[in-house]
């Protein structure tokens, strides 16, 4: 599969910072903030590892196929396809909390 399958879409992401995509052999593709960010890649893979642990019972289905990570000034959105995982580091736009 070639990079620009990859990234398809993704340079298109709104308030996106970088994005990773990652496989178990490493980093396949990267840009932005995250570019060859193996480190942060390292990090969000050992997250979904954990993170997959975790199963219903008697389920069949990935216990997940999204998870985000959020941060004061950025959200991490990682998405699980197949055999590879799609990071995409945005701004993360607070909002204040409405008194009534």
């Amino acid at each position: 599969m070639t990079t620009a399958a990859l990234t398809q879409g993704l340079e298109r992401i709104p308030d996106q910072l970088g994005y990773l995509v990652i496989s178990e052999d490493g980093v396949l593709a990267s840009a932005g903030e995250l570019e060859n960010d193996e480190n942060t890649a390292g990090v969000i893979m050992q997250m979904i590892r954990t993170a997959s642990r975790f199963r219903l019972h008697g389920s069949a289905e990935p216990p997940f196929k999204r998870m985000s990570v959020i941060l004061e000034d950025f959200v991490y959105t990682v998405t699980v396809s197949g055999q590879k995982v799609f990071v995409v580091k945005r701004q993360n736009h607070q909002h204040e909390p409405v008194n009534v």
